[in-house]
This record gives C-alpha cells, sequence and structure tokens, in this order.
C-alpha cells in the first residue's frame, strides 16, 4: 500500500511517546487550526505537552501568552521584526519563570518542525508550509497536517520523503476518510465520497453568481474561517484542493473521488466499498474533533468534541455538484492529473484571484476562470524525480504575476 496516510499503517516515529505526555510542536499557533489545538491540548494535559511554537508575528500577545500558558521551551516568528515586541509581552507576563528560546526569519518555523518531539502539527495557511512539512518528515515526525496546500504544490516531494503512516490528516473531510478507511482492505475501496458543504451561493446558476460581492462570499453557513479559505469555499476550489489531497494521502484514482454537496455539513465524507456498502464518518461541524484525533493517533481523545445529539430530529440532505456554476472541482481534477508544478500555479494563482476579487478587481465568477487561464497557459509542468522546492516556488512567482496581470485587465 503506498498510501501517506492510511489507518491501517501505523508509523514508528524517531521520537518515542515518552511514559509522560506527547511532545508536540504547533507551527501557525495563533491561526484558527493552532488556537483550537492548543484548547485540546489544555483540556488534555495528562496526554500532550507542546514544546514548542511558531506564529507569523501578526498576533504577538497571543503568542507570547500561548508560550506562558504552555510553557514552551522555544517559540518562532517569520517576521523578525516582531521580535521585540514578543520579547517584550513574554517578559511581562513570565513572573520570573523561564522564558523561551525565540527563533526569528522566514526559517524559523522549519527549523522547529525538525526540532524534538513526537508530532508536528502544521497549522500554517498556504504553501509557505511547504519547507517546514518537509522537514517534519525528513526528521521523521509523525505529521499532523492541517497545511494541505504544502502537499498539494509538493505531492512528488512529500511522497519522496513520507513513510507509509507518517502523515495524519486534520481536514475534517480526510480525517473522515482516514477513519472510514480502517473498515476496510485498500482492495475493497470502490470510491472515496468528498462532502461540501456548498458555500454561500448552492443553487445559485453561473449567471446568478456573476454578481456576488465579497461580503456576501465571506459569508459562510457553516464554519468560521480566514477570508481567503472562506471564499475558496465559495468557489468550491476548496473542494478542489482537497479532491487532489485525498488523491495524494490515499493513493486513490481521481476517477474514484467523487464530490457531493452536504449543506448541514455533519457528515464530513464517505468511504464506499466494493460491495456496495457505504461508511460516513458524521459530528457536528467542529475542528477539535480531527484535530484531537491527529494530535492523538492511534488513541482518540475522550469528549474532543461534542457529539451528535440523536434526541432531536434531524434532515441530512445530499446534492450532486453542479459543474458548470462551480468548475473549480474539475479544474482541479486537470491539475492534478498534470501533476508536477501545476498543483502549485493553480494554488498560488488562486490567491491572487481571491484577492483581486475582495479588492474590487475581478468579479466572483472571474476567480475561477482566471485560474483556469493561468493554468493553461502554465504548460508542461515539472514532473517527477526533476521535481524540486525552487521549481514550485519559481512556478507560483510565475502564476501569481500572470495572475496580477490577468485581473489588472
Amino acid at each position: 500500500m503506498n498510501s501517506l496516510a492510511h489507518p491501517q499503517l501505523r508509523y514508528t516515529p524517531a521520537v518515542k511517546d515518552p511514559d509522560g505526555p506527547r511532545e508536540l510542536v504547533i507551527l501557525g499557533s495563533t491561526g484558527s487550526i493552532g488556537t483550537q489545538a492548543i484548547d485540546v491540548v489544555l483540556r488534555n494535559p495528562d496526554r500532550f505537552r507542546v514544546v514548542a511554537l511558531s506564529a507569523n508575528g501578526g498576533r504577538v500577545a497571543l503568542l507570547a501568552e500561548q508560550a506562558l500558558q504552555l510553557g514552551v521551551r522555544t517559540v518562532a516568528v517569520a517576521d523578525e521584526s516582531a521580535v521585540p515586541a514578543l520579547r517584550e509581552a513574554l517578559a511581562a507576563g513570565a513572573a520570573g519563570r523561564p522564558l523561551p528560546e525565540i527563533l526569528a526569519g522566514p526559517d524559523a518555523a522549519t527549523e522547529l518542525a525538525a526540532s524534538e518531539c513526537h508530532s508536528v502539527l502544521n497549522g500554517i495557511t498556504g504553501s509557505i508550509g511547504l519547507r517546514p512539512t518537509l522537514a517534519a518528515l525528513e526528521a521523521g515526525r509523525v505529521l499532523v497536517l492541517a497545511n494541505k496546500e504544502s502537499l498539494i504544490v509538493g505531492g512528488p516531494l512529500v511522497k519522496a520523503v513520507a513513510a507509509p503512516g507518517q502523515i495524519v490528516p486534520v481536514d475534517s473531510e480526510h480525517a473522515a476518510l482516514f477513519q472510514a478507511l480502517a473498515a476496510g482492505t485498500r482492495a475493497e475501496v470502490r470510491k472515496l465520497v468528498v462532502t461540501a458543504s456548498g458555500g454561500p451561493f448552492r443553487g445559485r446558476s453561473r449567471a446568478e453568481l456573476a454578481g456576488v460581492t465579497p461580503s456576501e462570499a465571506l459569508a459562510h453557513p457553516t464554519w468560521a474561517m480566514g477570508p481567503v479559505v472562506t471564499i475558496n469555499s465559495a468557489t468550491l476550489v476548496n473542494k478542489g484542493l482537497e479532491v487532489i489531497e485525498a488523491h495524494l494521502l490515499y493513493d486513490v484514482p481521481f476517477d474514484r473521488i467523487e464530490v457531493v454537496v452536504h449543506p448541514q455539513s455533519v457528515v464530513h465524507s464517505m468511504v464506499e466499498f466494493t460491495d456496495g456498502s457505504t461508511l460516513a464518518q458524521a459530528s457536528p461541524p467542529d475542528m477539535r474533533m480531527p484535530i484531537a484525533l491527529g494530535l492523538g493517533w492511534p488513541e482518540r481523545v475522550p469528549d474532543a468534541a461534542p457529539g451528535c445529539d440523536w434526541t432531536k430530529a434531524a434532515t441530512w440532505e445530499f446534492f450532486p455538484l453542479d459543474d458548470e456554476a462551480f468548475p473549480a472541482v474539475s479544474l482541479a481534477r486537470e491539475v492534478g492529473a498534470l501533476g508536477g508544478t501545476a498543483p502549485a500555479v493553480f494554488n498560488a494563482a488562486n490567491e491572487e484571484c481571491v484577492d483581486a476579487f475582495l479588492g474590487g478587481r475581478l468579479p466572483f465568477t472571474g476567480i475561477v476562470d482566471t485560474v483556469a487561464k493561468v493554468v493553461a497557459e502554465h504548460g508542461t509542468p515539472a514532473r517527477g524525480t526533476s521535481l524540486t522546492v525552487a521549481d514550485v516556488l519559481l512556478a507560483e512567482d510565475w502564476a501569481r504575476a500572470r495572475a496580477r496581470e490577468l485581473a489588472a485587465g
């Protein structure tokens, strides 16, 4: 089995669990995933101990508060200019306690990812998480992966260094697939079914989407996320990225990965087996559940998040995906099949197009249309064993520049 992530593959990390709590490094600690992971840790001090944190540096007060509350040995910030404020915030709250070591600069998170611990939670947003992902894997850590972009843009690079079972996914959809796959062998899997909320515009035609405003697109009906991820959910680009991620994690061909719209976001994904049986993983929308699963695997963390309330009537709906109104998933399949640097171009161009939409320079439907043009212009991507991190970064730079040109008209 060539799966990077599979519940039946138990990876043995380079640093084994101590007699006490499992030692963790959290990258992106001040973001949505990071703050919820810390909540899980604080409610389970007998199971987990955070030894290092990293953040971009935009929320210094929160980072210092987290570091002191958790008693970490190291704190890292990507923005070197944030160091004086971070040092001051740590000193003000330390109350005589030893201060953690501070690392700073664009490579600080990568250095932390390779430091001594059992598991690394990569909760960084964007493809800047690629180097930390590779560093954690090369150092033999268990990678608890919330940074889907690093896998998507660096697929061959990640697959070259990851041992089977070394990655435990945190995206709710991939954590659901991870759990459902435990019920059968690889040969028994017919199809992966990835659910999508449909975003705020489910049911609208392409013509009806043309006039969508940023404020409308930012109003997600279920999840509270950052602006880029929220817009990606509205365009379904996020779901396209998740299809590529599922293909890479579970080694299932693209033609056996289906997307279905499920507005309630309670069934997080499903696995259909060859005998016709479909297993679904269901829980109320709360990211602490898949985060806790990743941190604690192969054991579950009791009461990580509330379960379904079966004393109340509920209806779960499922609808086929409208590929004409939302072409992002079809485009992502094409990009994933191309491989090489094509996924990096897709992701980088999309981030620029989302920025252009939020800035009033592109219509809503222009986001995916422009990304498709950039992907088409990219041509034959760098492939296979010849792919390097430099190739990925160069492709991203080109895609960003070209997307900005097209958005400018």
